[in-house]
C-alpha cells in the first residue's frame, strides 16, 4: 500500500468525524475543516515530531491553526491519535473518538475555536480572530532558537485571512529574524464567508507575494499527498522560511457541501451517513487503503527549565538607578517613569534569562533600549508592527518566556484585538505603553492614549478561570520608584499585565528605602478628613497640587495614589469611608477607567459619593503639560474647583 493511498483514506476517516461532530453540535465549519484534511494527515501522521500522550513536551513540533474555524479537523485527528487533553498533566485524559460529539458544549475541552486554556494543550494560543496565527508561530520559533531546540513550527493560514495586514507584518518579521524553523501553509480553498476571496488572495497571487517577501514558496495541490509530502520535505533544507501555498477544495469529499455556500453551516444528523459514504467514495476513487505511520519521535528534552521569577533578588532602587548611569537624576530626585521602567526591565533581564523584550521601533522612547544593549539576543525589534508584536509575544509566552512588549500606549491600541485573544489564552504577556495620557502635550491627540485605561481595566473585571487573579492587571505608576516596583510585580505575577508610563520628568513621591507596592494596592500620600482625591500616574502629581490649592482655602483633602487596577475594594472602601465618603477621581484619559472602578465600589458599598473628572474634550497640541491639562478640564485648579463643588453639594 502506498503512503499516498493511506493519506486519502486517513483524510476520509477524519472527514467522517468532522461531519459528525459539527452535526452533533449544530454549528461549526465542516467545509473548511475538510479542505485541510490531507494537509493534517501528512503533518500529524508523518511529518511533525510530537507525542500525543505528552502535548506539553518542550521539544515537540508545534502547530498554530490561524484559520481557527477549521479546528474540527484537528480535534478529529487528536481523537484518532489518542491524544490527551486537560489543563495540566495531573488531570490529563485520552480524547476518544466518541468525545468529539461534545464539540462546543459548555464543559467540553473542544471549544468552538482553538483554546489551550480550556484544556486542549496541543495548541499554544487561542486563535479564531483571523490573521494572528503566523505571528504566534514567529514567537514560538524565536523561543526555539533561544532554547537551541530542534522544535519546528507550522502554521495553517486561510487564503481569506491573508488579506489581514498582520499576516504580512509576520511574514516580514520572520524573514527579518531568519526564522527558517517556520513553515506557513496557506489553505487556498478560494472561498471566504460571504463570497469567493479576492483575486489578490489567489494561490498565484500569494505565491508571488511570499516570494517577494523572501520566503521559499511551493505551490501545490493540497489534496495530492505526494505533493504535500514533497513540499514538506523541503522544510528545513534552506536558510529561509518555507511557505506552502496549497490549493484545496472547501468541503472536500462530501458532495452535499460542494454546491452553494456552506461556510459555518453543518450538515444535519440525518445527513451524516450519506456524507460518510461520499467520503469513502472519494477515498476509493483515489485508490483505497488505510493507515499512516503516526507522529515522528520527538527529539530533545521533554521539560524546559525556567527560573521562578518570584525568587529573583532585585537590587534596591537607588542602586539600580546609579548602575544605569542615572545618578545625577537620582540626586535631583526627578526622573520619568518611562526611564525608571527601562532600568527595571534591564534588571529583570539581568536576573532572569526567561525575560525577553519586544519593541515596535520606539525603544529609545520606551527606554527598552537599555534591555536591548544589555541582552541583545533576547531583544526582538518588531519595527512598526504592533499587532504582530503582541501576538509574537503570546507565542514566546506559550514557550515559557516572560515577554515584555513595548510601544507608545496610543499605538498599542492598534493591537487591542490581539491583546484580547492573548487574554483568552491566559498568556503571560506584559505590555507597556509609554507616553500615556495627555501630558506629552506638544505631540497632539494622535499620539495620546486616552482610552487605554478603560480597555485594559475592562479585562481586569473578569477572572481567569477559577483563579482569583484578573485577566489583566493594570499599573499606573506615578513616579520612578513606583514604576520600578510595578515592573517587578509584573515580572513576578503570572498572567497578562499592562503598565502605563508617561513622558514628563517628575519628582519622586516615594522614599525608595521604605516604599512598598503590592497587587491591588494603593498609597495614601496625604491625609485630610473632608474628602478624598483619587488619582494615578501623572494625575497623582496634579492631585497633590490641587490638594495644596485646597489647603490654602481651608479644605483638607486626602490624596490616594491608586496605582493598581483592580484594587482591593474592601480596603479602599474603608479608607474612603473614613474620610467622609466624598471622593473625586481625577484622570488624564477618557471615562471608563479608574473613575468607573471607584464609582462601582461606591455603588456596592452605599456609603461613598463618587464623582470622576476625566478628559472633557478632544485634546490638541500645547507647549506644556499644564496647558493641555487645563484645556481638557483636568488641571490642578479645575480639580480643586470640582472638589469644592462636590463638598458644597454633599
Amino acid at each position: 500500500m502506498s503512503t499516498t493511498v493511506g493519506a486519502h483514506a486517513k483524510a476520509a476517516a477524519l472527514g467522517k468525524l468532522i461531519v459528525r461532530m459539527t452535526a452533533s453540535a449544530g454549528s461549526g465549519h465542516p467545509s473548511t475543516a475538510l479542505s485541510i484534511a490531507h494537509i493534517l494527515a501528512e503533518l500529524l501522521y508523518r511529518k511533525m515530531r510530537f507525542d500525543p500522550r505528552d502535548p506539553w513536551h518542550a521539544s515537540a513540533d508545534r502547530l498554530v491553526l490561524s484559520a481557527g474555524h477549521a479546528v474540527p479537523a484537528v480535534y478529529a485527528a487528536w481523537a484518532d491519535l489518542g491524544g490527551v487533553v486537560g489543563r495540566s498533566k495531573a488531570e490529563a485524559r485520552v480524547l476518544l473518538p466518541a468525545d468529539v460529539d461534545g464539540l462546543r458544549e459548555r464543559d467540553s475541552v473542544l471549544d468552538g475555536h482553538p483554546n489551550p486554556a480550556e484544556g486542549f494543550p496541543f495548541f499554544d494560543a487561542a486563535t479564531g480572530s483571523l490573521g494572528m496565527g503566523l505571528s504566534v508561530a514567529a514567537g514560538l520559533a524565536l523561543a526555539a532558537k533561544l532554547d537551541n531546540s530542534p522544535r519546528r513550527v507550522y502554521a495553517i493560514i486561510g487564503d481569506g485571512e491573508s488579506r489581514e495586514g498582520q499576516v504580512w507584518e509576520a511574514a516580514d518579521f520572520i524573514v527579518d529574524h531568519r526564522l527558517a524553523n517556520v513553515c506557513a501553509i496557506f489553505n487556498c480553498n478560494g472561498h471566504g464567508q460571504a463570497a469567493p476571496v479576492s483575486s489578490r488572495q489567489s494561490a498565484e497571487a500569494l505565491e508571488g507575494k511570499l516570494t517577494a517577501f523572501g520566503w521559499t514558496v511551493r505551490n501545490i495541490d493540497g489534496h495530492d499527498p505526494a505533493q504535500v509530502q514533497q513540499a514538506l520535505a523541503d522544510f528545513g533544507s534552506g536558510n529561509s522560511p518555507l511557505a506552502i501555498v496549497a490549493r484545496t477544495v472547501k468541503g472536500w469529499g462530501v458532495s452535499a457541501l460542494l454546491n452553494g455556500n456552506w461556510h459555518g453551516k453543518p450538515l444535519g444528523m440525518t445527513d451524516v451517513e450519506s456524507a460518510g459514504a461520499s467520503l469513502d467514495a472519494a477515498a476509493a476513487k483515489a485508490g483505497g487503503g488505510s493507515g499512516l505511520p503516526g507522529p515522528a519521535a520527538v527529539e530533545g528534552p521533554a521539560v524546559r527549565s525556567r527560573p521562578d521569577p518570584r525568587e529573583a533578588r532585585w537590587p534596591a532602587f537607588d542602586e539600580a538607578m546609579r548602575s544605569a548611569g542615572l545618578g545625577a537624576a537620582l540626586d535631583k530626585r526627578v526622573l520619568a517613569t518611562r526611564r525608571a521602567y527601562g532600568v527595571a526591565l534591564k534588571v529583570a533581564g539581568d536576573l532572569l534569562p526567561s525575560v525577553v523584550c519586544l519593541d515596535a521601533d520606539v525603544s529609545n522612547s520606551t527606554f527598552a533600549d537599555m534591555f536591548a544593549k544589555a541582552h541583545p539576543a533576547r531583544f526582538f525589534e518588531c519595527k512598526i508592527g504592533e499587532q504582530n508584536m503582541v501576538s509574537a509575544a503570546a507565542g514566546l509566552a506559550a514557550a515559557g518566556y516572560v515577554p515584555f512588549a513595548n510601544s507608545f500606549a496610543k499605538f498599542i491600541a492598534r493591537a487591542y484585538d490581539q491583546v484580547e485573544l492573548a487574554s483568552i489564552s491566559r498568556a503571560n504577556v506584559k505590555l507597556v505603553g509609554s507616553h500615556a495620557g495627555i501630558s506629552l502635550a506638544a505631540d497632539g491627540p494622535s499620539q495620546m492614549a486616552v482610552a487605554d485605561v478603560a480597555f485594559f481595566r475592562s479585562l481586569g473585571t473578569a477572572r481567569a478561570d477559577d483563579r482569583r487573579s484578573p485577566l489583566c492587571w493594570v499599573f499606573q505608576p506615578s513616579d520612578a520608584v513606583s514604576a520600578y516596583h510595578c515592573t517587578r510585580l509584573m515580572v513576578e505575577t503570572p498572567g497578562m499585565a499592562y503598565m502605563r508610563t508617561f513622558r514628563p520628568e517628575v519628582p519622586l513621591l516615594y522614599d525608595p528605602a521604605t516604599a512598598a507596592f503590592s497587587l491591588g494596592g494603593f498609597q495614601v500620600l496625604r491625609m485630610g478628613e473632608q474628602l478624598s482625591i483619587v488619582a494615578a500616574g501623572y494625575m497623582t502629581h496634579v492631585a497633590l497640587h490641587a490638594a495644596d490649592l485646597l489647603s490654602k482655602q481651608g479644605v483638607r483633602a486626602t490624596v490616594i495614589d491608586a496605582y493598581c487596577l483592580p484594587f482591593d475594594g474592601e480596603k479602599l472602601g474603608e479608607e474612603l469611608s473614613r474620610r467622609g465618603g466624598r471622593v473625586l477621581v481625577a484622570e488624564d484619559n477618557y471615562g471608563g477607567g479608574l473613575g468607573s472602578a471607584v464609582a462601582e465600589l461606591a455603588a456596592r458599598t452605599g456609603r461613598i459619593r463618587c464623582e470622576a473628572l476625566t478628559v472633557q474634550r478632544m485634546p490638541r497640541s500645547t507647549r506644556t503639560a499644564e496647558e493641555i491639562l487645563e484645556y481638557c478640564g483636568v488641571g490642578a485648579e479645575q480639580v480643586a474647583d470640582h472638589a469644592k463643588s462636590l463638598l458644597a453639594r454633599s
